[in-house]
């Protein structure tokens, strides 16, 4: 499965109910599940960003279609990255001219 690497900062609405945040990832982390991907792992962070996620789903639709519903709920915003692993660069660089 694919690979994603996910940048997330709370948002007012996020930071105002912190107590809650161990909830809300672990129905992030079923709603994931649904897509039919896993979570590989997440991290909370200092600096620009708040959380780092890892996670595998089937396709970019149902990356996408997480990632929207997790930005929906208003207390994260994401910056989403495709991750390829060292494997797959080199099978890359081994087809170019």
């Amino acid at each position: 499965m694919p690979t994603y690497i996910s940048l997330m900062k709370l948002t007012e609405q996020g930071a105002k109910d912190i107590k809650n945040a161990p909830k809300r990832i672990e129905e992030a982390v079923k709603g994931l599940q649904a897509t039919g991907g896993k979570l590989v792992d997440l991290y909370v962070v200092m600096g620009e960003y708040d959380y780092v996620g890892i996670a595998e789903a089937p396709n970019d639709e149902a990356a996408l279609t997480f990632m929207l519903a997790l930005g929906s709920g208003g207390n994260v915003r994401t910056t989403t990255l495709k991750a390829f692993s060292r494997k797959q660069f080199a099978e890359m660089i081994e087809k170019l001219p």
